[in-house]
């Protein structure tokens, strides 16, 4: 048997991750069990009513909100993302090609705080896209950017976007220009080259672009809270008001996992819609 010495010094990390992960969900699953005590910080006996409670019908529209932002989101990405990705592939000018790189992942280098409370300057009734639309006649007043989900979905598209463009680059870069000059020997123009060839050979990377983004959007916190400014609801921030507002532990535990379980479910709904085309690429 062939002798791998560096095997358990590589593992070892990713084990403790693994179970420091573990333990963290099996004590918020036993938190979720547990009855909350008005005015205390301690928890009650065991108890399945936080469940129960789930369905009430604020939770059920921060559910439904949470994934239309969170799909919102992953759509706006994998469009602006796609061109960029493209270009960055088949340029081939090395000054444009780094200069796309540096300005597609730049946002990963600002802190998440930081790109949200930029975003408050831009999006403001006083910010810069408001006095752009002004100055230039289009409306007579501001319009109401912040405290709306058009922004919370606007300012996430910059946060997963850099993400969305690794992906993209990535499997473009893994397809052969020669299939799409065999597809244009054939007589198939540029559009169609890219529609029949380009396109569904970039399945797996838009697959997993989508899904990520969606994921990554799912967990976002500072930007729904900042931009949302209380008015658009979404499991992480109403986790946060339960949790270290009114210290409900237990049903911010319990919203945890149900918002981890609707994650999990929609994103593998997703992954089984894409599957047909993710197959075509294969064949």
């Amino acid at each position: 048997m062939r002798r791998r010495p560096f095997l358990a010094l590589f593992v070892t990390p990713a084990v403790l991750v693994a179970v420091a992960i573990a333990v963290a969900m099996a004590m918020i699953l036993q938190y979720s069990l547990r009855a909350y005590v008005p005015g205390s910080l301690d928890v009650g006996g065991f108890t399945l009513e936080n469940f129960t409670d789930l369905t009430r019908p604020i939770f059920l529209r921060a559910f439904r909100d949470t994934v239309a932002i969170c799909f919102q989101t992953a759509l706006f990405t994998l469009i602006l993302g796609y061109p960029v990705a493209y270009a960055l592939v088949r340029t081939r000018s090395v000054a444009l090609k780094s200069f796309i790189l540096v300005t597609a992942v730049t946002p990963l280098f600002l802190g998440e705080v930081v790109r949200t409370y930029s975003w408050t300057v831009v999006l403001g009734n006083s910010g810069f896209l408001n006095a752009v639309l002004v100055g230039s006649g289009l409306i007579d007043r501001p319009i109401q950017f912040l405290f709306t989900e058009f922004g919370v979905v606007l300012a996430l598209v910059h946060v997963t976007l850099p993400v969305m463009v690794i992906m993209l680059t990535a499997a473009l870069s893994h397809i052969d220009r020669d299939y799409e000059k065999a597809a244009e020997s054939l007589g198939a123009g540029p559009v169609r080259a890219f529609l029949t060839v380009t396109l569904p050979l970039s399945m797996p990377g838009v697959v997993a672009g989508f899904t990520t983004a969606f994921a990554w959007t799912f967990s976002a916190f500072a930007t729904p809270q900042i931009i949302g400014g209380g008015k658009v609801s979404v499991v992480s921030t109403l986790v946060y008001q339960l949790g270290l507002s009114s210290f409900n532990f237990p049903f911010a535990a319990t919203l945890s996992l149900a918002g981890l379980a609707l994650a999990l479910v929609v994103t593998w709904g997703v992954r089984r819609a894409f599957r047909p085309f993710e197959d075509m690429a294969a064949h």
